[in-house]
């Protein structure tokens, strides 16, 4: 009984220790902390009126926050990002803007970097995603939406 209370000790210490240390002070990982949300639900034809080649985007400023690039990876997968950078979306300038050659979204502003494939950064100060909008393409058309 003398070892099984001391291992329970010892148990409920390592606890406290590991509870202690995630409870510290660490940048926020959540982006919706630092881009107000604002409601986003629209549709669009990526195969003939709003037309977005394989391996293209298009970018919408009237939706989001500060806008939304809206990537095609290939014939039925879209990837829809918020153009405000989370590592300050305070400030106007901070929107990123595609960067083919390296395939990134990077914000000239702070100078993080993003990767196209999935808004995870990639390069500079930023340890926060980018805000993703989810999508559903039926083979026609593409609906762009947020849960708000």
């Amino acid at each position: 009984m003398h070892h099984f209370k001391k291992y329970l000790t010892q148990f409920i210490l390592f606890g406290l220790l590991l509870f202690s240390i995630s409870c510290g002070d660490k940048e926020n990982n959540n982006p919706a902390s630092f881009i107000p949300n604002v409601p986003v639900n629209f549709y669009i034809y990526p195969n003939t009126i709003d037309f977005i080649e394989v391996q293209g985007f298009r970018e919408y400023n009237n939706y989001g926050y500060r806008g939304i690039i809206i990537f095609r990876l290939d014939q039925s997968t879209f990837m829809a990002y918020e153009k405000t950078c989370p590592y300050d979306a305070n400030e106007e300038s901070a929107r990123v803007e595609i960067n083919y050659p390296t395939w990134s979204l990077v914000d000239s502003t702070c100078m993080s970097s993003y990767n196209l494939l999935d808004g995870m950064p990639n390069g500079g100060p930023s340890a926060t995603p980018l805000l993703q909008y989810g999508t559903y393409f039926d083979g026609n058309q593409l609906h762009v939406y947020n849960n708000i």
